[in-house]
């Protein structure tokens, strides 16, 4: 059992506390609710340059990283299409370092045209390296728009286009810093070595005086049934081999479908023992790697099969081999040791999850912003009650052509 507090500041700040004194660190785990699905259509990867943005420096503190390091620190951030989050661990002694350095960014950060250049051309250049150059990086510039058509996860945390970092303003990123980087659109987590009271008297002394925003919260369009198959083929990609991918809608993090659908995952591709792997790349290689596995997103997201051909068989058999299994997976039996031995890999990972205070910090934060904080207790809970039938019924549910879009990355 893991002991926080939980405490709502009057700005609106959301402050979680853990004591761990197994280690001589605190971590400082700052999630803002704002990633991919906050954007706008023709302003999209504003989130992940708000990434970069926030090491530029703020009103009191010009060089961020030199602060972090010279109190014997380290941070560090990253960007979801859900939300956004930065950290930092410190000594336990030096908090208050961390605690200036986070409130000073969210109420002051610094903006200029010039270190906006900076910061656009280091993205726009992350763009064309990892999505656009790199083997299968452009796959979900492609699989998302097929995937959703109404719901912003149709495009992924860099953006549609570098052309949308490209023209932006100084007074766009001041509106979107404006929007969402203020406390009631945040939630601090400190968890490490030291006293859980003492770490909020710090938290409010530090950000209690900052403002709350009062932009109105924007209404996210819910992506409707899937009611067809959809299909496409990308050809004359610069790959080594041919890739498969088919994805289905699932239902959203909080949902009992979603802890269907995990064990549905890990059933098929989780080990050497899985049934992809024994089918597809052991026994008939056909795949040299296959993976089945969930998104896990906010709102309703994707069940996702990824594989890539093997030279001695085409992308039309294998499919069709995939296509088998999933619908042998409908149709046989799960065994009770099958099931057995993911729910014990399940409870595994869930508690190695839990031994490292930085882990906790994120996932106490992760928690709250899903809406249900004692997760950090319960979820091996909601794994365990997950029984065959209701696996069973999940994947017919989910695993409907209807329900599926498919990419051909052809070489």
């Amino acid at each position: 059992m893991i002991h926080y507090t939980r405490t709502q500041l009057d700005n609106g700040l959301t402050v979680i506390c853990h004591m761990d004194t197994n280690t001589p660190f605190v971590c400082v785990n700052t999630l803002y609710k704002v990633g991919a699905r906050n954007e706008s259509p023709d302003k999209t990867g504003f989130a992940h340059l708000f990434e970069h943005l926030m090491f530029g420096g703020s009103a009191h503190i010009p060089d961020f990283d030199r602060e972090v390091q010279d109190a014997g620190g380290d941070s560090n951030a990253y960007t979801t299409n859900d939300y956004t989050n930065y950290y930092i661990t410190i000594p336990a002694p030096n908090i208050e370092t961390a605690l200036w350095l986070e409130s000073d960014r969210m109420l002051a950060l610094l903006f200029s045209q010039h270190a906006l250049d900076i910061q656009k051309q280091v993205v726009i250049e992350e763009y064309k390296q990892r999505y656009l150059n790199a083997p299968y990086g452009d796959v979900w510039l492609k699989l998302r728009p097929l995937a959703y058509k109404v719901h912003p996860y149709r495009w992924p945390t860099i953006g549609i286009s570098p052309e949308h970092i490209e023209k932006a303003t100084l007074d766009d990123v001041k509106d979107f810093f404006h929007q969402y980087y203020a406390p009631n659109n945040a939630i601090v987590c400190i968890s490490g070595n030291i006293q859980e009271n003492k770490a909020l008297e710090l938290v409010k002394k530090w950000f209690g005086d900052i403002p709350p925003t009062s932009y109105p919260v924007p209404v996210i369009p819910q992506e409707p049934v899937q009611t067809e198959s959809r299909r496409q083929t990308d050809e004359h990609n610069n790959v080594p081999v041919d890739a498969l991918y088919k994805v289905y809608h699932m239902d959203r993090r909080l949902s009992e479908n979603f802890y269907c659908c995990d064990i549905i995952s890990d059933l098929l591709s989780n080990g050497q023992s899985s049934r992809l792997y024994q089918n597809l790349i052991k026994n008939t290689r056909q795949f040299s790697e296959i993976d089945a596995y969930v998104g896990g997103e906010y709102d309703p997201g994707l069940f996702i099969f990824s594989g890539k051909i093997s030279d001695n068989t085409s992308i039309e058999k294998a499919e069709e081999a995939l296509l088998n299994e999933i619908t042998g997976f409908l149709h046989d039996p799960i065994t009770d040791r099958e099931f057995e031995k993911i729910l014990n890999k399940t409870e595994a990972r869930i508690s190695y999850s839990e031994i490292n205070y930085q882990n906790k910090a994120a996932n106490l934060a992760y928690f709250e912003f899903l809406g249900d904080i004692d997760l950090i207790n319960t979820e091996k809970a909601r794994y365990e009650k997950t029984d065959i039938r209701q696996v069973k019924e999940t994947a017919q549910q989910i695993f409907r052509a209807e329900n599926c879009s498919t990419l051909l990355y052809l070489k």
